[in-house]
């Protein structure tokens, strides 16, 4: 089967602070000591909410780009946006847009692998991160839902995502996060609706216990709203959030499915709606209000794996706006993750290895 093009409503909103040209080469092996032939460059707008809003741009969704865009870069970035046709709302900042770059190595003979190279980003002021929230929240009347995804650029406070979220959960618009580090820690105080880490992202999110793994029990409170209440600017606001707590800090290594089970649990009892965690080939994990699930891959599928979180998140954020049961959005979920796996680069998705691996993941309850 096809992934079927949603029903019409007001677009999917995606979030990227930090909005990268991603360059991917694509090699027929690479000699790290040596000199390479590449075989083919492509350079395209890059950033995991630009990732995601290709995909559901492809899938049939209406989406608006949103995030920080700035010097050669940011123009390069936006010109690609509009080139192919995705709509684009991003606020001008002073500092120069990063670079990434993927290189490829697809020897006939070996294995195929890929190394990324990112950079860290410009330096954003609390001016402009203002001027960012305020075209965002004008926008939020119109939204189906957002997606907030990748790392924080220089000068955003780690609680900034959490801020996101709480001001579109005020006006009733579901949000997903996709975040690492002290920004996955801090997300869940914002109520998002569904956080999505990877199980390395989880485990780094939680304070390893003398014991051994991570925490299987959260200790954070649910705020009700009070990061609004106490901000009196963007910078205080976020600020007030990471002081609100999240998930207590560290790094920590999952032994088993119950291990993530609970660390996804933990992130639930800081705030977050639901918490789906990718495990890569392994398939995902799901904590929500209404059970847990497990969603196993038939089988490995190889290629690029860069942008294939992008399309887990663009599944689930379909899934969010149609209201589909969980198995089933964790079903498609897993396979457009699948599909972007054998796709050349981020932001697509091979519609044949969907069509093939869809109805072969088995989705079962999970028991913590």
């Amino acid at each position: 089967m096809s992934p079927a093009p949603p029903p019409a409503r007001g677009p999917i909103l995606t979030v990227t602070l930090n909005l990268a040209l991603d360059v991917t080469y694509t090699a027929d092996g690479v000699d790290w000591d040596g000199v390479n032939r590449v075989r083919a460059v492509h350079r395209r707008a890059g950033g995991k909410g630009v990732n995601v809003a290709r995909v559901l741009a492809g899938l049939g969704r209406d989406v608006l780009v949103t995030g920080l865009s700035g010097g050669s870069n940011g123009r390069a970035a936006e010109a690609d946006l509009a080139g192919a046709g995705l709509p684009a709302a991003l606020t001008r900042i002073g500092g120069e847009s990063r670079a990434t770059l993927a290189v490829c190595d697809l020897h006939p003979s070996g294995p195929r692998r890929t190394a990324l190279f990112n950079e860290p980003g410009p330096v954003v002021s609390g001016g402009e991160l203002a001027a960012f929230l305020a075209g965002f929240e004008a926008r939020l009347g119109t939204a189906a839902a957002v997606v907030v995804s990748g790392s924080l650029p220089p000068g955003v406070p780690a609680g900034f995502y959490a801020v996101l979220a709480s001001r579109a959960r005020a006006r009733g618009v579901p949000v997903i996060v996709d975040a690492d580090g002290e920004a996955l820690r801090h997300a869940p105080v914002g109520r998002p609706s569904i956080v999505k880490p990877n199980a390395e992202e989880l485990a780094r999110a939680l304070a390893a216990p003398s014991g051994g793994g991570p925490a299987r029990r959260g200790t954070a409170s649910r705020p009700e709203g009070r990061a609004d209440r106490r901000s009196g600017d963007v910078l205080g606001g976020a600020e007030a959030l990471q002081e609100d707590g999240g998930v207590p800090g560290g790094t920590g290594t999952f032994r088993d499915d119950g291990d993530v089970l609970g660390g996804a649990e933990a992130l639930r009892e800081a705030g977050a709606g639901a918490v789906v965690v990718s495990l890569g080939a392994g398939g995902l994990l799901a904590v929500t209000s209404e059970g847990s699930w497990r969603a196993a891959m038939p089988y490995r599928v190889e290629g690029n794996p860069t942008g294939a979180g992008d399309a887990l998140v663009a599944g689930l954020a379909l899934g969010l706006v149609e209201g589909s049961s969980w198995p089933d959005r964790l079903r498609r979920a897993a396979a457009l993750g699948a599909a972007a796996v054998a796709a050349p680069v981020a932001g697509e998705i091979d519609a044949d290895v969907f069509r093939e691996v869809h109805p072969l993941i088995r989705v079962e309850t999970a028991d913590p």
